[in-house]
């Protein structure tokens, strides 16, 4: 039987990921401030066996670390996988449902910040921000000349709380919005490309969406149409953008997740003036890490406690 962590006021939390110290910041704070003594948050070390590093650990905060089936059998009492963010594909679920332990995420914490970043990323691209710097270097006046975003398409693949903050901005600047959910026909989705000027993608990474936007979707979409990806980058088939962007079916490419993480900054994709790329950053700002520490730090408490953690995922 499970001893009452609680009443033994002994908890230890690993924080997996790397290069998100921030979010390690604010959840330590919002941990210590809102649950009794005892709980002790710590940092994976990067050059140490991270299974070792697991095994009297209660609580696993995966961030950007795949949690397999190794890392899950690891600790004797583990009690929550909590996923500081939105998406958990990085995480093992089946594993953690036969070994009893629930996985939380952390949904709508960044929605404003990714929409924002979404948006970002379509300016950019209209404005052909990466020649504009190039004409500004070479004290070039008035070139090169972009496109206005009022009155244009854009299409968002995946309604959820990110793609539905977008919608509304996008609105508001005079954007006329078509939008699919995982739930939408064939036909609509058909539709939003064909008639699309800007597509953005906000679903979650699924076997359903890996490979979504494919040879086949990009042959679909309108001439010239810019395509942005806040979401997970292998929901975009890579050889199939490139050929699209090549031959000028694609207009531009924003991009802030990748194929593989971390990415190569000399990649020629990188490079090409049609693209424009963030360090996946769409959820970092300061709001979305207060945000997300306490919904965290709440989750951490009610298992303390003996009770069910919310925003349960598997």
């Amino acid at each position: 039987m499970r001893h009452n962590l609680l009443r033994c006021g002994a908890m230890k939390v690993l924080f997996c990921g790397t290069g998100w110290l921030p979010v390690v910041d604010a959840i330590e704070r919002a941990v210590r401030a809102r649950v009794p003594a005892g709980v002790h948050i710590a940092v994976r070390d990067p050059n140490a066996d991270l299974i070792d590093q697991l095994r009297d650990v209660h609580v696993i905060l995966p961030s950007n670390c795949r949690i397999d089936r190794a890392a899950i059998g690891a600790p004797a009492d583990l009690r929550l996988i909590q996923q500081p963010a939105a998406g958990y594909d990085g995480i093992d679920l089946a594993a953690a449902a036969e070994r009893g332990v629930p996985v939380c995420n952390a949904p709508g914490c960044n929605a404003d910040s990714v929409a924002e970043a979404a948006l970002l990323l379509i300016l950019a691209l209209a404005r052909r921000l990466r020649p504009a710097q190039r004409a500004f270097a070479e004290r070039a006046i008035g070139v090169p000349a972009g496109v206005e975003l009022r009155g244009k398409t854009l299409g968002i693949v995946g309604l959820g709380r990110s793609g539905s903050a977008l919608a509304r901005i996008a609105g508001a600047i005079g954007m006329r919005v078509l939008a699919v959910r995982s739930s939408s026909t064939a036909a609509e989705f058909d539709r939003l490309l064909r008639e699309s000027d800007v597509i953005s993608l906000h679903c979650p990474l699924t076997r359903e969406t890996r490979g979504l936007i494919d040879a086949d979707a990009l042959a679909r979409v309108k001439p010239g149409a810019l395509l942005v990806n806040c979401a997970r980058g292998p929901i975009v088939d890579r050889d199939a953008v490139e050929a699209a962007l090549a031959d000028g079916r694609l207009g531009g490419l924003g991009l802030d997740t990748y194929w593989s993480e971390p990415w190569d900054p000399l990649d020629p994709l990188y490079a090409r003036d049609d693209v424009v790329t963030l360090p996946h950053v769409a959820g970092s700002t300061a709001e979305t890490f207060a945000r997300t520490a306490d919904l965290v730090a709440d989750n951490i408490a009610r298992v303390l406690r003996g009770e069910a953690p919310l925003h349960r995922v598997a």
